[in-house]
Protein backbone atom coordinates (compact mmCIF):
# COMPACT_ATOMS: atom_id res chain seq x y z
CA UNK A 1 0.00 0.00 0.00
CA UNK A 2 2.59 2.56 1.10
CA UNK A 3 6.06 1.89 -0.20
CA UNK A 4 9.27 3.44 1.07
CA UNK A 5 12.96 2.71 0.74
CA UNK A 6 14.66 0.62 3.40
CA UNK A 7 18.09 2.05 2.70
CA UNK A 8 20.36 -0.31 4.60
CA UNK A 9 18.90 -3.37 2.90
CA UNK A 10 18.22 -1.73 -0.47
CA UNK A 11 14.68 -3.02 -0.59
CA UNK A 12 11.17 -1.65 -0.30
CA UNK A 13 8.75 -2.11 2.54
CA UNK A 14 5.32 -0.91 3.48
CA UNK A 15 5.85 2.19 5.62
CA UNK A 16 2.39 1.87 7.11
CA UNK A 17 0.23 -1.22 7.50
CA UNK A 18 -3.55 -1.16 7.49
CA UNK A 19 -5.94 -3.83 8.68
CA UNK A 20 -9.51 -4.02 9.94
CA UNK A 21 -11.20 -6.34 12.41
CA UNK A 22 -14.94 -5.75 12.39
CA UNK A 23 -15.45 -2.10 13.43
CA UNK A 24 -11.84 -1.41 14.50
CA UNK A 25 -9.07 -0.44 12.06
CA UNK A 26 -5.38 -0.63 12.93
CA UNK A 27 -2.76 1.63 11.40
CA UNK A 28 0.77 0.46 12.14
CA UNK A 29 3.92 2.53 11.58
CA UNK A 30 6.22 0.01 9.97
CA UNK A 31 9.89 0.99 9.99
CA UNK A 32 10.87 -1.17 12.98
CA UNK A 33 14.54 -1.34 11.96
CA UNK A 34 14.66 2.44 12.61
CA UNK A 35 12.26 2.52 15.59
CA UNK A 36 9.65 3.76 13.11
CA UNK A 37 11.61 6.96 12.54
CA UNK A 38 10.06 9.43 10.11
CA UNK A 39 11.46 9.53 6.59
CA UNK A 40 10.12 11.40 3.54
CA UNK A 41 7.43 8.82 2.82
CA UNK A 42 6.00 8.10 6.26
CA UNK A 43 3.85 11.24 6.83
CA UNK A 44 1.96 10.82 3.56
CA UNK A 45 1.58 7.10 4.19
CA UNK A 46 -0.07 7.87 7.54
CA UNK A 47 -2.49 10.28 5.90
CA UNK A 48 -3.44 7.77 3.20
CA UNK A 49 -4.09 5.08 5.81
CA UNK A 50 -6.28 7.46 7.83
CA UNK A 51 -8.19 8.33 4.66
CA UNK A 52 -8.68 4.64 3.94
CA UNK A 53 -10.14 4.10 7.40
CA UNK A 54 -12.41 7.11 7.00
CA UNK A 55 -13.62 5.81 3.63
CA UNK A 56 -14.28 2.33 5.03
CA UNK A 57 -17.93 2.41 6.10
CA UNK A 58 -17.42 -0.52 8.46
CA UNK A 59 -14.82 1.29 10.58
CA UNK A 60 -15.91 3.13 13.72
CA UNK A 61 -12.57 3.46 15.58
CA UNK A 62 -8.88 3.54 14.63
CA UNK A 63 -5.94 2.23 16.68
CA UNK A 64 -2.61 3.83 15.76
CA UNK A 65 0.48 1.86 16.80
CA UNK A 66 4.11 1.14 15.95
CA UNK A 67 5.79 -2.10 14.90
CA UNK A 68 8.78 -3.43 16.79
CA UNK A 69 10.30 -1.82 19.87
CA UNK A 70 8.78 1.67 19.72
CA UNK A 71 5.85 3.76 18.60
CA UNK A 72 8.02 6.34 16.82
CA UNK A 73 11.47 7.72 17.60
CA UNK A 74 11.03 10.98 15.68
CA UNK A 75 12.58 12.11 12.42
CA UNK A 76 15.27 9.80 11.09
CA UNK A 77 18.40 11.79 11.93
CA UNK A 78 20.58 9.29 10.11
CA UNK A 79 18.93 10.67 6.97
CA UNK A 80 18.37 14.29 7.95
CA UNK A 81 21.42 15.07 10.14
CA UNK A 82 24.15 12.46 9.82
CA UNK A 83 24.27 12.12 6.02
CA UNK A 84 26.58 14.83 4.65
CA UNK A 85 25.17 17.71 2.65
CA UNK A 86 21.71 19.12 2.14
CA UNK A 87 18.45 17.20 2.27
CA UNK A 88 14.73 18.10 2.43
CA UNK A 89 15.15 19.10 6.09
CA UNK A 90 18.41 21.01 5.79
CA UNK A 91 19.55 23.45 3.12
CA UNK A 92 22.97 24.91 2.45
CA UNK A 93 23.21 28.60 3.23
CA UNK A 94 21.60 30.87 2.27
CA UNK A 95 18.45 28.87 2.87
CA UNK A 96 14.96 29.55 1.55
CA UNK A 97 12.49 29.36 4.45
CA UNK A 98 9.53 28.98 2.10
CA UNK A 99 10.92 25.71 0.73
CA UNK A 100 11.39 24.40 4.26
CA UNK A 101 7.95 25.61 5.32
CA UNK A 102 6.23 23.92 2.38
CA UNK A 103 7.85 20.60 3.23
CA UNK A 104 7.27 20.74 6.98
CA UNK A 105 3.73 22.09 6.76
CA UNK A 106 2.97 19.22 4.40
CA UNK A 107 4.18 16.79 7.05
CA UNK A 108 2.26 18.65 9.75
CA UNK A 109 -0.96 18.40 7.78
CA UNK A 110 -0.32 14.70 7.16
CA UNK A 111 0.01 14.20 10.93
CA UNK A 112 -3.07 16.34 11.51
CA UNK A 113 -5.09 13.93 9.37
CA UNK A 114 -5.17 11.91 12.60
CA UNK A 115 -6.63 14.86 14.51
CA UNK A 116 -9.14 15.61 11.73
CA UNK A 117 -10.14 12.00 11.13
CA UNK A 118 -13.91 11.60 11.35
CA UNK A 119 -13.28 8.30 13.12
CA UNK A 120 -11.75 8.56 16.64
CA UNK A 121 -8.10 7.55 16.91
CA UNK A 122 -6.41 5.91 19.91
CA UNK A 123 -2.61 6.04 19.94
CA UNK A 124 -1.08 2.93 21.49
CA UNK A 125 2.37 4.01 22.68
CA UNK A 126 5.15 1.66 23.68
CA UNK A 127 8.88 2.19 23.81
CA UNK A 128 9.29 5.76 22.60
CA UNK A 129 7.11 8.54 21.23
CA UNK A 130 9.71 11.26 21.03
CA UNK A 131 10.35 14.36 18.93
CA UNK A 132 8.29 14.02 15.72
CA UNK A 133 6.92 10.78 17.14
CA UNK A 134 5.26 12.78 19.91
CA UNK A 135 3.77 15.06 17.24
CA UNK A 136 2.11 12.00 15.71
CA UNK A 137 0.91 10.50 19.00
CA UNK A 138 -0.49 13.75 20.37
CA UNK A 139 -2.61 14.26 17.24
CA UNK A 140 -4.65 11.24 18.34
CA UNK A 141 -7.87 11.73 20.28
CA UNK A 142 -6.60 9.61 23.15
CA UNK A 143 -3.17 8.23 24.02
CA UNK A 144 -2.62 5.07 26.05
CA UNK A 145 1.01 4.47 27.07
CA UNK A 146 3.04 1.75 28.63
CA UNK A 147 4.05 2.90 32.09
CA UNK A 148 7.74 2.73 31.18
CA UNK A 149 7.41 4.19 27.69
CA UNK A 150 9.05 7.57 27.09
CA UNK A 151 7.51 10.68 25.57
CA UNK A 152 8.95 14.13 25.03
CA UNK A 153 10.41 16.59 22.54
CA UNK A 154 14.23 16.70 22.97
CA UNK A 155 14.74 18.77 19.76
CA UNK A 156 13.23 21.67 21.70
CA UNK A 157 16.80 21.97 23.05
CA UNK A 158 18.15 22.33 19.52
CA UNK A 159 17.03 21.50 15.98
CA UNK A 160 13.28 21.48 16.38
CA UNK A 161 9.97 23.04 17.36
CA UNK A 162 6.88 20.79 17.60
CA UNK A 163 4.99 21.75 14.47
CA UNK A 164 1.61 20.36 15.55
CA UNK A 165 1.86 22.43 18.78
CA UNK A 166 -0.25 19.87 20.62
CA UNK A 167 1.79 20.18 23.82
CA UNK A 168 0.22 23.49 24.78
CA UNK A 169 -3.32 22.40 23.93
CA UNK A 170 -3.00 19.22 25.99
CA UNK A 171 -1.01 20.55 28.94
CA UNK A 172 -1.69 24.25 29.25
CA UNK A 173 0.91 27.00 29.27
CA UNK A 174 3.10 26.25 32.29
CA UNK A 175 3.43 22.50 31.83
CA UNK A 176 4.00 22.89 28.09
CA UNK A 177 6.82 25.29 28.90
CA UNK A 178 8.22 22.84 31.44
CA UNK A 179 8.49 20.21 28.70
CA UNK A 180 9.63 22.40 25.81
CA UNK A 181 12.07 24.61 27.72
CA UNK A 182 13.95 21.52 28.91
CA UNK A 183 13.42 18.93 26.16
CA UNK A 184 13.06 16.33 28.91
CA UNK A 185 11.53 12.90 28.43
CA UNK A 186 8.93 11.60 30.86
CA UNK A 187 7.54 8.12 31.30
CA UNK A 188 3.96 7.00 30.93
CA UNK A 189 3.23 7.34 34.64
CA UNK A 190 4.27 10.99 34.67
CA UNK A 191 2.51 11.68 31.37
CA UNK A 192 -0.74 10.36 32.86
CA UNK A 193 -0.22 12.31 36.09
CA UNK A 194 0.11 15.66 34.30
CA UNK A 195 -2.75 14.95 31.91
CA UNK A 196 -0.72 14.57 28.72
CA UNK A 197 -2.14 11.10 28.05
CA UNK A 198 -5.35 9.38 29.07
CA UNK A 199 -3.84 6.31 30.72
CA UNK A 200 -0.61 4.44 31.42
CA UNK A 201 -0.58 0.71 32.08
CA UNK A 202 1.95 -2.13 32.46
CA UNK A 203 3.43 -3.46 29.24
CA UNK A 204 1.41 -6.68 29.35
CA UNK A 205 -1.84 -4.73 29.76
CA UNK A 206 -1.39 -2.21 26.94
CA UNK A 207 -3.21 -4.11 24.20
CA UNK A 208 -6.02 -5.07 26.57
CA UNK A 209 -6.56 -1.46 27.73
CA UNK A 210 -6.49 -0.04 24.20
CA UNK A 211 -8.86 -2.69 22.90
CA UNK A 212 -11.20 -2.17 25.84
CA UNK A 213 -11.52 1.53 25.00
CA UNK A 214 -11.76 0.95 21.25
CA UNK A 215 -14.45 -1.69 21.69
CA UNK A 216 -16.47 0.61 23.94
CA UNK A 217 -16.47 3.35 21.28
CA UNK A 218 -16.96 0.93 18.39
CA UNK A 219 -20.51 0.23 19.56
CA UNK A 220 -21.52 3.86 19.06
CA UNK A 221 -22.97 5.03 15.72
CA UNK A 222 -20.40 6.65 13.45
CA UNK A 223 -22.44 9.82 13.18
CA UNK A 224 -22.45 10.29 16.95
CA UNK A 225 -18.69 9.74 17.16
CA UNK A 226 -18.10 12.16 14.32
CA UNK A 227 -20.26 14.95 15.75
CA UNK A 228 -18.75 14.75 19.23
CA UNK A 229 -15.22 14.83 17.84
CA UNK A 230 -15.93 17.70 15.44
CA UNK A 231 -17.46 19.75 18.24
CA UNK A 232 -14.48 19.26 20.56
CA UNK A 233 -11.93 19.87 17.80
CA UNK A 234 -13.71 23.07 16.83
CA UNK A 235 -12.95 24.46 20.27
CA UNK A 236 -9.22 24.08 19.56
CA UNK A 237 -9.65 25.66 16.13
CA UNK A 238 -11.39 28.59 17.81
CA UNK A 239 -8.38 28.94 20.12
CA UNK A 240 -6.10 29.55 17.14
CA UNK A 241 -4.69 26.11 16.45
CA UNK A 242 -3.97 26.83 12.76
CA UNK A 243 -2.07 30.07 13.39
CA UNK A 244 -0.10 28.46 16.23
CA UNK A 245 0.93 25.63 13.91
CA UNK A 246 1.99 28.12 11.24
CA UNK A 247 4.30 29.85 13.73
CA UNK A 248 5.61 26.54 15.07
CA UNK A 249 6.37 25.23 11.58
CA UNK A 250 8.24 28.42 10.64
CA UNK A 251 10.23 28.25 13.87
CA UNK A 252 11.03 24.58 13.26
CA UNK A 253 12.78 25.48 10.02
CA UNK A 254 14.68 28.31 11.71
CA UNK A 255 15.95 25.99 14.45
CA UNK A 256 17.60 23.76 11.85
CA UNK A 257 19.27 26.71 10.10
CA UNK A 258 20.32 28.86 13.07
CA UNK A 259 24.08 29.05 13.83
CA UNK A 260 23.62 26.39 16.51
CA UNK A 261 21.46 24.31 14.18
CA UNK A 262 24.11 24.36 11.46
CA UNK A 263 26.72 23.35 14.04
CA UNK A 264 24.54 20.41 15.15
CA UNK A 265 24.28 19.24 11.53
CA UNK A 266 28.05 19.43 11.08
CA UNK A 267 28.62 17.68 14.38
CA UNK A 268 26.22 14.88 13.35
CA UNK A 269 28.17 14.42 10.13
CA UNK A 270 31.46 14.28 12.07
CA UNK A 271 30.59 11.96 14.96
CA UNK A 272 27.19 10.49 14.03
CA UNK A 273 23.77 11.70 15.06
CA UNK A 274 23.60 9.58 18.21
CA UNK A 275 26.69 11.22 19.70
CA UNK A 276 25.51 14.67 18.59
CA UNK A 277 22.14 14.06 20.25
CA UNK A 278 23.87 12.84 23.41
CA UNK A 279 25.86 16.07 23.56
CA UNK A 280 22.78 18.19 22.84
CA UNK A 281 20.71 16.53 25.55
CA UNK A 282 23.38 16.71 28.25
CA UNK A 283 23.56 19.54 30.78
CA UNK A 284 26.57 21.03 29.04
CA UNK A 285 26.04 24.43 27.33
CA UNK A 286 25.10 24.08 23.67
CA UNK A 287 27.69 25.69 21.42
CA UNK A 288 27.70 27.00 17.90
Amino acid sequence: MNKCKKKEENMTEECVLYERDDRIARITLNRPHALNAINEELPGAIRRAVEKANNDDAVHVIILQGAGRAFCSGYDLKIYAETPGSNPGFQEMPWDPTIDYKMMMGNTQDFMSIFRSYKPVIAKVHGYAVAGGSDIALCADMVIMEENAQIGYPPARLWGCPTTAMWVYRLGVERAKRMLLTGDLIDGREAKKIGLVLDAVPEDKLEERVLELATRMAGIPKNQLMMQKLMINQALDNMGLASTQMTATLFDGITRHSPEGVHFKKRSEEVGFQQAVKERDSNEPISR
